[in-house]
């Protein structure tokens, strides 16, 4: 096939591009900044850039939407226009180049309107109550580009939870940058269980969504690798693999909660760089279950997680030099 995927100079975007092109695809990607990849078409634009996704987007068999703003640093109007603006870019585009079949990148998070989510299907995406910048603007461009599946064009929103790996620079890092800090707590005793995603299982998971695209489309499907987990022993293991003391501290879920609401705005206000070290939406993440019934998602994508938890972490200690 023809593919295009958008957002290939992030972890699962590049990873992604890569296992298509190595199994014999064509494979055109498109982000601000090379890639790094050998063997792709690439173009150099901003998703919002009309010009360049166009050129991107036409003669493609597919398109892998992976282009996204994301984490918690930034302002409401950044997050609007890389996630809702930038892909109603690309829908505009794929619907003039009759391409039949649009895979979006989306997030669980689209629809954690807060409370625990305990082994539930993917859900309805909730622009209104999801819990933060990143996943308001995710929950809208869900929602624009399921409303574009029909007869001419078949649509699929694949929800990848947690990705991990060696680098990620979106979990695993901040991790064990907080875990050598000293500043990486448990909240609620680290006792909730959430499921996550290796890297590598994204990626195929991904893979199998343009295969699958076409005779399944309209819906949404989170992926994960159906393992779920305590957040302290998956906080444990990542710094175990990188040989950082993992947290100690205990801290009650409303008061992080309340604590990450003034962090961030005063992170905000004060226009300080990174991230902050707490965050009401991280706290909520790291305070309360989601895990998620794969059954859906692996009858309809015919696929399933080759690589265990176990073995990632195990991959993650080797990758780290541990």
């Amino acid at each position: 096939m023809k593919v295009l995927v958008t957002g290939a100079g992030g972890m699962t975007g590049r990873a992604v591009a890569r296992a298509l092109r190595d199994r014999g695809d064509e494979v055109t990607v498109l982000q601000r900044r090379p890639s790094g990849l050998s063997g792709v078409r690439e173009v150099l634009a901003d998703v919002t850039d009309e010009a360049g996704v166009r050129d991107a987007v036409t003669g493609q068999d597919a398109v892998l939407h992976a282009a996204a703003k994301v984490g918690v640093v930034g302002t409401a109007a950044e997050f609007e226009r890389v996630n809702v603006a930038g892909t109603a870019t690309v829908i505009d585009a794929v619907r003039r180049a009759a391409v039949p079949r649009l895979v979006h990148v989306s997030s669980p998070s689209v629809a954690h309107t807060g409370g625990s989510l305990v082994g539930v299907d993917a859900g309805r995406a909730d622009p209104t109550h999801a819990r933060s910048p990143y996943a308001r603007t995710k929950a809208t461009a869900e929602r624009a580009v399921l409303a574009a599946d029909g007869p001419d064009l078949a649509v699929l929103a694949v929800r990848p939870h947690l990705i991990w790996g060696a680098a990620d620079t979106q979990l695993v890092a901040p991790i064990l940058e907080r875990a050598r800090a000293g500043r990486l707590p448990l909240i609620a005793g680290g006792t909730a269980l959430i499921d996550t995603l290796y890297v590598d299982n994204a990626v195929s998971a991904l893979v199998a969504a343009v295969d699958a695209c076409g005779p399944v489309h309209g819906e949404a499907l989170v992926v994960t690798n159906g393992e779920p987990r305590p957040v302290g022993e998956i906080l444990a293991r990542i710094c175990q693999a990188a040989g950082v003391p993992g947290p100690r501290r205990r801290i009650p879920l409303a008061v992080a909660a309340t604590v990450g609401s003034i962090v961030e705005t005063g992170w905000r206000v004060a226009r300080r760089p990174g991230i902050p070290p707490m965050t009401r939406f991280l706290a909520e993440q790291l305070g309360t279950a989601h895990w998620f019934d794969q059954r859906r998602t692996r009858q309809a994508l015919r696929w399933s997680p080759a690589v265990s938890l176990d073995e990632g972490f195990a991959a993650l200690a080797a990758d780290l030099g541990r």
